[in-house]
């Protein structure tokens, strides 16, 4: 699909990475990995031709589509979810269009003899062929499915998408991804707004995409769950290995020890052929054999350890003085934007040391109630904080408040007090901005870069309490295990709004889960909470199950006789079997669909393809008829 040979990229005069080679196959699922700022985002936007490269070639297929998730959106407005969406479909939307002229025209016109009306009927049927191969009458279904599944409810489809967040503006493009069906899918960091149940949907619409992947991402189990290659980019360099992200990591380790081991081995052979050399060179009865050793020396190749890039931050919250043992109590506490009511009458009580979990699907109210208790938002109810607390609040926005046009140390030194404005030089090299990084400007840092710094000043403030809102956005593998692990040395109270579900584990010992306006407490870690909900959901699906099974049994008024009950029996029985059967048709209407916008020239010249394809709408169009027919008659037999 594409063969990328040789690949330089150059920014501010020196090599972001140089002279990287590899393919993408069908098939591909790649984790694209690295340090923030190696180059990964820039690297999927070479391979979707936004930004040149400075060196080597790349050689796509023909007729290759690829779709690339960018972080930068902009949307017409006055489009609804479901108009916007549909820009994934602009040829079924442009046949459509035309067929709906076709049709009108066909109903004005009486001259059904003429020459122009038979080219007429004869560009119709060539139109709605077109429009069933490219699955026009199946298109709406999709987006719909996609759209829940990345958490849409149905209420929100005839919104304006002017409406919605720039994390929901983000899930509506990728939809219209997902839709496209792309060759190729370049997705960077596409779990960044999406709740854990929307990530996990993700995770198996990927899985089964027929096409290539490359994503980028920090999320260590997304990674595990779909990729089965990872690329990494490391000091310019790329490390390629058909592995998914952990089986990769020990695989690298591995290779790195034993380049270790064979470099050591090679270099005491070398230090001996030297010795020998330096003995021999000047005795006439050894000279050859030294030349001989020099000459073996220079055909040597040396073994070279690949890379590794070991800089981590050093991150450690300190803890204030110490609060009273309630630190946040929320009581009958409400909160609607306009018509929307996010939260009502919530109960809660935090106490002091509590490592607390917000989970729930976005608009559920869980930044919402954080803003809250920091006073950055207003409610209604009571909500008190403890004595002596001191809350460190990182938003899940923070980065972008940062000022781009100064500096990273005058951005730290404008935070600080007197106390401790002499130390800001050694924070900002604990966070890994070193020397000459400080004088940078803050708009040319990644997003990962960004965070880090954001960070890094949120400590500036002494704090007991801390409320950290995605604090893993952007950031890279390595520095969240750094974060996880200080998280976990905090000896004060903290509670994590997250979707990261590798960040999360084993982090927290209680879980706040946010849905339909309320708060449901669960008392353990993350993988109990998973645990519990799968069940409840199960639950939830049996009684709905049941109370379906109990109206369905109820007596009706009018009591039909046996006679009359083994028929609408027979007749529901048909019913159930021309269910299965158009099912069966409409799965292999969609086989044959997909084949010929595969390969349509193909399946155009073998005769019977197009046969056996009619038939089988026939059949389908004969049976819905029937369904709709016996759907009736069960109706008035039943009363």
């Amino acid at each position: 699909m594409v063969n990328v040979h040789n690949l330089t990229v150059t920014f501010n005069g020196e090599d972001l990475f140089s002279g990287i080679t590899f393919k993408l196959e069908k098939g591909d699922r790649v984790g694209l990995v690295g340090k923030n700022g190696a180059g990964k985002s820039t690297l999927l936007k070479v391979l979707s031709k936004d930004l040149p490269s400075d060196g080597g070639t790349m050689a796509f297929d023909k007729d290759i589509q690829i779709g690339f998730l960018r972080q930068d959106i902009d949307f017409i407005p006055g489009r609804t979810i479901l108009e916007e969406a549909y820009q994934a479909f602009e040829e079924i939307k442009k046949i459509e269009v035309e067929l709906e002229q076709i049709n009108n025209e066909l109903a004005e016109r009486t001259d059904y003899e003429s020459d122009y009306y038979v080219d007429l009927m004869h560009n119709l049927e060539e139109k709605t062929t077109r429009y069933e191969m490219l699955g026009g009458y199946n298109y709406q279904g999709e987006t719909e499915k996609i759209l829940q599944g990345l958490g849409f409810q149905r209420a929100d489809f005839n919104k304006l998408t002017d409406t919605f967040s720039g994390g929901w503006r983000m899930r509506i493009e990728l939809a219209k991804l997902l839709l496209q069906q792309n060759d190729i899918l370049l997705l960077d960091e596409p779990t960044n707004h999406l709740d854990i149940e929307s990530i996990i949907w993700l995770e198996n619409f990927l899985r089964n995409y027929a096409g290539a992947v490359v994503l980028v991402s920090h999320d260590k189990m997304f990674l595990d769950n779909v990729t089965n290659r990872t690329i990494e980019i490391s000091l310019g360099q790329i490390y390629d290995y058909k592995k998914s992200y952990s089986q990769f990591m020990l695989l690298r380790d591995e290779i790195r020890e034993k380049q270790l081991q064979a470099q050591k081995n090679q270099e005491k052979e070398i230090k001996a052929k030297e010795e020998l050399i330096e003995r021999f060179r000047y005795k006439a009865t050894k000279a050859s054999l030294a030349q001989s050793l020099i000459k073996q020396l220079d055909k040597v190749q040396r073994i070279e350890v690949d890379g590794e890039d070991n800089a981590v931050m050093n991150v450690r919250f300190p803890i204030s003085k110490e609060p009273g043992k309630i630190v946040v109590e929320a009581e009958n506490v409400s909160k609607s934007y306009g018509d929307k009511h996010v939260l009502a009458n919530v109960n809660m009580m935090i106490e002091r040391g509590s490592k607390i979990a917000f989970v729930g699907q976005n608009g559920q109210g869980k930044s919402t109630l954080a803003k809250m208790m920091v006073g950055e938002t207003d409610y209604q109810g009571n909500l008190k904080l403890g004595h002596n607390v001191q809350i460190g609040y990182f938003a899940q926005n923070q980065a972008e408040h940062l000022d781009g046009e100064i500096t990273l140390l005058e951005t730290m030194e404008n935070a600080a007090n007197d106390g401790n404005r002499a130390k800001v030089r050694d924070m900002l090299g604990s966070f890994l901005f070193r020397g000459d990084d400080v004088d940078k400007k803050v708009k040319v840092l990644s997003g990962g870069e960004r965070n880090r710094l954001a960070l890094c000043k949120m400590l500036l403030d002494p704090f007991n309490v801390l409320v950290m809102d995605e604090p893993t956005n952007h950031l890279d593998i390595a520095s969240k295990n750094v974060l996880k692990k200080a998280l976990e040395n905090f000896e004060g109270t903290l509670i994590l709004v997250s979707h990261d579900r590798d960040f999360l584990q084993g982090l927290t010992e209680k879980v706040f889960y946010f849905k339909d306006k309320e708060i449901k407490e669960y008392l353990g870690d993350l993988d109990y909470f998973l645990a519990e909900h799968k069940l409840e959901d199960m639950r939830e699906a049996e009684m709905k199950t049941v109370v379906a099974s109990e109206k369905s049994s109820e007596p009706k008024s009018g009591k039909l006789s046996r006679e009359e009950e083994k028929e609408v029996k027979k007749l529901k029985n048909r019913f159930s079997k021309i269910e299965r059967t158009i099912a069966d048709l409409e799965n292999d209407i969609k086989k044959m669909d997909d084949q010929l916008a595969e390969d349509y020239e193909k399946h155009a010249a073998d005769g019977t393809f197009f046969e056996k394809y009619q038939a089988k709408k026939d059949e389908l169009d004969t049976l819905t008829e029937e369904l709709f027919e016996l759907d009736d008659e069960i109706s008035s037999r039943e009363g």
